[in-house]
């Protein structure tokens, strides 16, 4: 399986563009290289939460980000999202090792501050969800969900290139749904997380639409097709070189 995640002249690509990447990021200032992850950031921390519903402008959460201003007609637990994403992204870019090898602490330690003061439950659950819009039925049991977040752990860590390693924790992730909430938003961070300890850029994810990823995570869950999330894999990858640094 991981031997066909991507094609011979994919990962040429994917290995020229983070070449270039990695060339213009040495070229920054520290100064410059701050300026441009503080607005990576706000890009993923938008996007990642607005693919969950959140109802925040671009705008507004540059706004709440950098200023700590909150949009008016907007909820709490809107806001808390967005601030839980950078807290996260901060935390990894602190720590870029955190996630070079994946475990299911260290995804807990993720999903942790990303669901911070929502009400959420931490740590794996323990009882059935579901998904709206699909017969798929996830893992019910908790030790099979940690089952499945060990063996998770172990085929990304086996992958031979980040963009494999990427590619399975934002789809597996997912498809388990070891959270009651903030599975997606888990799998993104992590997917970074991998890319950011291996030296690639990271994804903010920005010109997908949410229809187009849930679409994409559907038609893992259903046909375990992973065509889609690898053409968003690639096409952010292409976006996030020529956008950012």
């Amino acid at each position: 399986m991981l031997n066909r995640l991507f094609t011979a002249e994919e990962l040429t690509e994917l290995y020229r563009l983070e070449d270039d990447f990695r060339r213009r990021y040495e070229d920054r200032s520290p100064e410059e290289r701050r300026s441009e992850l503080t607005r990576f950031g706000i890009d993923l921390s938008w996007k990642s939460s607005q693919i969950e519903g959140n109802t925040y402008t671009l705008l507004e959460t540059e706004r709440l980000l950098r200023e700590q201003q909150t949009a008016e007609g907007r909820t709490r637990d809107e806001a808390t999202m967005l601030l839980n994403h950078k807290a996260a992204l901060d935390f990894l870019l602190s720590e870029p090792d955190y996630l070079a090898e994946l475990s299911v602490s260290r995804v807990e330690d993720i999903h942790s501050i990303l669901i911070r003061d929502m009400g959420g439950e931490r740590n794996l659950r323990t009882r059935r969800v579901g998904i709206t819009g699909t017969n798929y039925r996830l893992p019910e049991h908790d030790f099979q969900i940690h089952e499945a977040m060990e063996a998770t752990c172990q085929l990304v860590n086996t992958a031979d290139n980040p963009f494999a390693k990427a590619l399975l924790a934002l789809t597996l992730i997912s498809y388990i749904q070891p959270f009651t909430d903030g599975n997606k938003r888990t799998a993104r961070l992590c997917c970074n997380a991998l890319l950011i300890s291996h030296h690639c850029c990271p994804l903010s994810f920005r010109t997908v639409s949410a229809l187009d990823y849930k679409k994409a995570c559907l038609l893992f869950y259903e046909q375990n097709n992973l065509s889609a999330l690898k053409s968003i894999l690639v096409e952010q990858t292409h976006f996030a070189v020529s956008q950012y640094f």
